[in-house]
């Protein structure tokens, strides 16, 4: 999906979203991995922030009436202690991360599936964890992943990229399921289609590859090894047939995608090795 150009920056206004003017932007600092990449910003990061905050809080809401929200404690307690160890190092590529308002969560679904919306909102899914039998530096590379679509603020810049549609349109529950692939009773409360936008469909080749990139320095300079990405995604192929499982139906292909983050957790490698002694 291409960048819509400025002229059509006023259908963000029709649609009755917020918009900052069609400028570009650099969300983030390049890092190790040099992801530099200049963003087009049409809607602003107050509006998918809150519309993000909202979503997550009712989801989560949702999962816990069903009984769905973080019922093993220990487990619970492993995602969080890799957040912990993740969050802090998000400085390298924005310094205003660290001072998110974090939030993680454990869900159990039988789905492969993992997300972190704008402003730090993260879920972790039960099958992800035990149907592959993750790893912590696996856990590592899912999360850090997820996390830098929130620090390059894809969700806000694919919000932009669709200006034309009806943003204002509300989405309920079912899609809710139908997307992060859990009962669509999780989210019966309304949410504005921004917030569809903005974390609900799928990224570009180009986010998927910067996310990629950017996940596993996250994960060396938490001191996790960075090329448990590669036998994570060897996992989720054996899984998945061969194909990427619904939260990364994005556009690369199984081979292409292993094939880069081969390069880039070797081109990270001094990071993990460093934090690994400063542990």
């Amino acid at each position: 999906m291409t960048v819509l150009s400025c002229a059509r920056g006023a259908l963000v206004v029709l649609a009755a979203v917020a918009v900052t003017g069609c400028t570009t932007t650099r969300t983030t600092g390049g890092g190790r991995v040099g992801v530099d990449r200049e963003q087009t910003m049409l809607v602003s990061s107050a509006e998918v922030d809150r519309s993000a905050a909202k979503a997550y809080q009712e989801a989560m809401h949702a999962a816990q009436s069903k009984k769905l929200l973080n019922r093993d404690a220990q487990q619970t307690e492993r995602v969080r202690a890799i957040a912990r160890r993740l969050i802090p190092v998000t400085a390298a590529f924005r310094p205003d991360a660290p001072g998110w308002k974090w939030e993680v969560n454990v869900v159990s679904s039988k789905e492969l599936n993992a997300w972190c919306m704008p402003g730090g909102k993260i879920a972790v899914y039960t099958g992800l964890i035990e149907q592959l039998q993750i790893t912590d530096d696996e856990l590592a590379g899912v999360m850090g992943h997820e996390i830098a679509h929130a620090l390059r603020e894809h969700g806000r810049e694919k919000a932009g990229q669709a200006a034309g549609l009806n943003v204002a349109a509300a989405i309920g529950g079912a899609l809710i399921g139908a997307y992060f692939g859990v009962d669509s009773g999780l989210g019966q409360s309304v949410i504005g289609g921004v917030g569809d936008l903005a974390f609900m469909r799928p990224n570009s080749r180009e986010m998927e590859q910067e996310a990629d990139r950017m996940g596993v320095e996250l994960a060396a300079r938490a001191g996790y090894d960075p090329s448990a990405a590669i036998s994570l995604w060897e996992k989720m192929g054996r899984a998945s047939g061969g194909q990427p499982p619904q939260w990364l139906s994005t556009h690369p292909s199984h081979g292409s995608r292993i094939a880069d983050l081969r390069v880039y957790a070797q081109r990270v490698e001094p990071l993990y090795l460093a934090a690994r002694q400063a542990r």
